[in-house]
C-alpha cells in the first residue's frame, strides 16, 4: 500500500465465480458455432467466449480505499471521493441487514456499490445538509476494517 492509503481492498470475483464464468462462456460459445469452421463464426465464437469474462474482470476491478491527501482523509469508491468530514457514522452491515439494506428500505439517493458476491458491506450515514445522498452503501469482504480506518480519521466518533 502507499504510505498514504489507510486501507485498500479490490472486489474481485472468488474463484468459484470464475469457474462459473468460464464454463458458461464456453458452453455459449460453443453453442454459437454449431460446429461450422467458417472464419466469422469462429470469430463470433471468441467474441462470445471472451465477452463475459472481460465483464466479470470488470466488474472485480472496483476499488474501495481511504486515503490520506494533504487536504484530509478520503473513502475513495471506484472513482467517487468522499471526504471523511462529511460522514456521520459508519455502520457494519452483516449479512442479513447488508440484505436488508439493499431492498425496499433502500432510499432513493443513496449512493450504492455492491457486487453479488460480496454479502457484507458498510453504510456511511452523511452529515451534508447540501448533498440530497443520505448515506453510501459499500460492498466490502471486511468491513470492520474499512469501518476502522474511517473512525481513525474522526478520533470524535471513537470515543
Amino acid at each position: 500500500m502507499e504510505s498514504g492509503v489507510r486501507y485498500a481492498e479490490r472486489m474481485r470475483m472468488p474463484w468459484a465465480g470464475w469457474i462459473g464464468t468460464v464454463a458458461a462462456a464456453a458452453v455459449a460459445a460453443g453453442l454459437s458455432n454449431f460446429g461450422d469452421l467458417r472464419w466469422w463464426r469462429l470469430t463470433l465464437s471468441v467474441a462470445v467466449f471472451l465477452v463475459p469474462l472481460i465483464g466479470a474482470w470488470w466488474l472485480g476491478r472496483l476499488p474501495v480505499r481511504v486515503v490520506e491527501h494533504g487536504e484530509g482523509r478520503w473513502l475513495h469508491v471506484d472513482d467517487a471521493r468522499l471526504p471523511v468530514s462529511a460522514i456521520d457514522r459508519v455502520e457494519v452491515l452483516e449479512p442479513t441487514a447488508y440484505s436488508d439494506s439493499l431492498g425496499v428500505a433502500l432510499h432513493p439517493l443513496a449512493f450504492v456499490v455492491q457486487r453479488p458476491w460480496i454479502r457484507r458491506g458498510i453504510r456511511v450515514v452523511l452529515d451534508d445538509p447540501d448533498d440530497p445522498t443520505p448515506y453510501w452503501v459499500v460492498s466490502s469482504r471486511n468491513p470492520e476494517r474499512l469501518r476502522e480506518a474511517l473512525a481513525v480519521a474522526r478520533p470524535a466518533e471513537a470515543a
